[in-house]
């Protein structure tokens, strides 16, 4: 019989992510317990995301400080759920959704509800005395375990970064190792020989690293950015099995229609934009020249038709991811199914603002035959929440940084002790991470 562990308390506090910045703790009590929950931060961020609240007070934290959510957390949201069985995760997401009443809970704020989602979650798999991402598991209706391939952001440009490489992210993409613990440890040892090579090229000073972990060398072309990823594979030994994820973040650099690589470059700013069929060819001969498994938000978070132009010319051999453009929400991705937009979906809990809504989305773009990459954000914790949900959803693939940085490594980590855990019980997505 399953013992019942009712909610005899919430509380929450002000804590500080990976930039510095205030996010929020949640608390929750039950009599299995104590579970906490933070919530990570983006600074690469969708318009149409859910809203997360600050306290835009100048004298604290430069306006970014979260205590007006914490306060809604503390009263609100612990009025609303106490007593409750934290097993009834739908219905407590339902209330803290319906109390708020707007389509992007902007008046309590995603990171409030949010906190307390991932919180229960946590209480949830207390009471049925199950690990994390069996409890998961058990919501999703997944009866068996695939570990996620894990895509590690090495090499940094876009808003992430202070050079003049447009794109935001250059991952490596172990599809070609036998398990996670493999699989990390590829990505470190590829990570080590790219810093040797960003060194011999660029200058020690230029392998600082970003606030995911890559780096950020002087490079201004993602030619000379892939080749330069592609050579440290190489010497890694491991050709053939690592391949390469890009983030453009496309969003970052749309002007009226176009899109302009050098918008960082205070010389050649806006001389040179190109129409969404430019990129299109420009995408086309990366893939011809290097090994890519996927390219993620190629183009504006509004620009359907060209998603669509992309997935119907491309699609077919690699994964075309929308973040910016789905933001995990439901009826973005009815719209991106209707308009055959994307054949991926970047999975952001904060992005739609609960669990249960975390997990519709992942169905429904699993029930669509798309890919799932579960991601971080820029302003992480070292909760690593992501790594259990990852695979309780079986998402073929994760991304939490570069192998770098104790909040990136936290989820990575999690995952190795998950597999062990697991032993023979599980497999590993490898080369179908877009349907595992």
């Amino acid at each position: 019989m399953i013992y019942v562990g009712r909610i005899t308390k919430l509380t929450a506090r002000e804590v500080l992510d990976s930039r510095g910045n205030p996010t929020v703790e949640a608390e929750l009590h039950t009599d299995d317990g104590i579970f906490k929950a933070m919530v990570p931060s983006g600074a690469s961020t969708g318009s149409h995301e859910a809203v997360e609240l600050r306290d835009n007070d100048p004298s604290r934290y430069h306006g970014k400080g979260v205590l007006g959510v914490v306060k809604t957390i503390r009263t609100t949201l612990s009025d609303l759920v106490m007593g409750m069985d934290p097993v009834e995760q739908l219905e407590i997401d339902r209330k803290m959704i319906s109390l708020d009443g707007t389509d992007n809970k902007s008046k309590l704020g995603a990171n409030a509800i949010l906190a307390v989602s991932m919180a229960v979650t946590r209480a949830g798999a207390a009471s049925q005395r199950l690990p994390l991402y069996r409890y998961i598991a058990k919501l999703a209706g997944v009866d068996n375990f695939v570990m996620p391939v894990p895509c590690f952001n090495v090499i940094n440009g876009g808003i992430h970064a202070g050079n003049k490489l447009a794109p935001q992210e250059f991952m490596l993409v172990p599809t070609g190792a036998r398990n996670i613990h493999e699989a990390v440890r590829m990505g470190s040892e590829v990570y080590h020989t790219l810093k040797d090579e960003i060194t011999k090229k660029y200058g020690k000073r230029d392998t600082n690293v970003g606030d995911e972990g890559g780096f950020a060398p002087n490079i201004g072309d993602a030619d000379e950015c892939l080749s330069l990823l592609t050579k440290s594979i190489d010497a890694s030994g491991y050709s053939g099995k690592i391949r390469i994820g890009i983030d453009p973040a496309a969003s970052e650099f749309y002007v009226n229609g176009r899109y302009d690589l050098n918008f960082k470059d205070p010389v050649l700013k806006g001389k040179s934009l190109k129409t969404g069929d430019e990129m299109i060819e420009m995408y086309r001969n990366f893939v011809d020249s290097y090994d890519i498994a996927f390219i993620e938000d190629p183009f504006a978070e509004d620009d359907w038709d060209n998603f669509s132009k992309i997935t119907s010319a491309m699609g077919k051999g690699i994964e075309i991811i929308g973040d910016d453009l789905l933001v995990t929400n439901l009826k973005r991705i009815d719209e991106a199914t209707k308009r055959n937009a994307v054949n991926g979906l970047l999975l952001k809990m904060n992005q739609v603002g609960s669990i249960s809504e975390t997990i519709e989305a992942c169905r429904k773009a699993q029930g669509n035959k798309w890919g799932v990459l579960v991601s971080h954000r820029s302003g992480e914790t070292d909760d690593s929440f992501i790594a259990d949900l990852a695979v309780g959803l079986r998402a073929g693939h994760i991304k939490s940084g570069a192998p770098c940085r104790s909040e990136r490594l936290a989820k990575y980590n999690q995952l190795m002790r998950i597999e062990e855990e697991l032993e023979n019980r599980c497999s590993y997505a490898g080369s179908n991470f877009r349907n595992p």
